[in-house]
């Protein structure tokens, strides 16, 4: 039976908008994706802690950027009780054996990603796939990790399904740029949060009710 294909995408979603729902739909559609979860982190420890709204707000936001998408929101890390992306993910494939995980990061995050804690480590465990945003290509391509990543960098071309690649393994996918960034509209809302629909939600994956954490998530 072929396993179930899942890109992961996470983030802070401070707040989540139409962008992530297009990248989220473009990689689910170039790399036969069956589906895709979002993972709402408790919040980064790469950015700073003022103006990071409530997780039950960021949730709700990514809630309604998803709906009607294949795209399954979680805030599955404060469930596994998990801070750093590395401890996360092994723990999700530990906890679903059936399901073939895929990586989907920005190329934002893929400039930076040599901060993370034991992102080679990511990268065995799992095939990348980044999808590319405006104004920071330049600097992923100069990155420490893509000096890394390169020698397992595969073309588009050579079916990247994620079924059929072991990692390492680094596909860069390049689409129509989508401008849109939670920093924008945080600057042209701050207050955006207070008006989130938080009541009497619950997780898409583990069904739990979702509160406010004052933890900080991965990276």
């Amino acid at each position: 039976m072929r396993p179930v294909l899942t890109g992961l995408l996470g983030g802070s979603f401070n707040p989540a908008h139409g962008g992530h729902r297009r990248i989220s739909l473009f990689a689910r559609e170039a790399l036969a994706l069956d589906e895709v979860w979002w993972l709402v982190s408790p919040g980064n420890v790469l950015k700073p802690a003022a103006g990071m709204a409530p997780l039950d707000a960021r949730f709700a936001s990514a809630r309604k950027a998803a709906r009607g998408a294949p795209i399954r929101v979680t805030a599955v890390e404060t469930n596994l009780g998990t801070r750093y992306t590395i401890d996360t993910l092994r723990k999700l494939k530990r906890r679903y054996p059936k399901r073939r995980f895929i990586w989907l990061m920005g190329t934002d995050n893929l400039a930076q990603f040599h901060r993370w804690r034991g992102w080679r480590k990511i990268a065995r465990e799992m095939p990348i796939a980044v999808v590319a945003r405006p104004g920071y290509d330049a600097s992923a391509l100069a990155s420490p990790a893509m000096a890394w990543l390169r020698r397992w960098r595969r073309q588009h071309s050579q079916n990247f399904t994620g079924a059929n690649w072991s990692a390492p393994a680094l596909v860069i996918l390049r689409f129509d740029p989508d401008a849109r960034s939670a920093t924008a509209l945080r600057a042209a809302d701050p207050e955006w949060h207070c008006r989130a629909p938080i009541l009497h939600q619950r997780d898409m994956l583990t069904h739990r009710p979702i509160t406010t954490s004052a933890g900080m998530g991965p990276r």
